[in-house]
């Protein structure tokens, strides 16, 4: 294991707990859907969404929509959660 490993978070696992609505909006990420539409499902702005999904990333330790999508399906994480 090299240094940069260990300082990675486990994948695993989320360095915060998310947040009802974070997961709420995880689960959009993982449909082919656009943040403006998520927005509209969720009667919140673009900016909001946009907000929500930095925040998700950044308890996630990941930096892309199809790394946080991967991570919630190890997670077993589904639409309800």
């Amino acid at each position: 294991m090299t240094l940069v490993e260990m300082d990675r978070p486990a994948p695993a696992m989320a360095a915060a707990p998310l947040t009802r609505r974070e997961r709420v909006v995880l689960a959009n990420l993982a449909e082919d859907v656009t943040l403006e539409q998520i927005a509209n499902r969720l009667f919140v702005t673009r900016n909001t969404v946009k907000s929500q999904v930095r925040s998700v990333y950044r308890k996630l330790g990941v930096s892309t929509r199809a790394d946080a999508v991967a991570w919630a399906r190890r997670a077993g994480l589904s639409a309800t959660s």
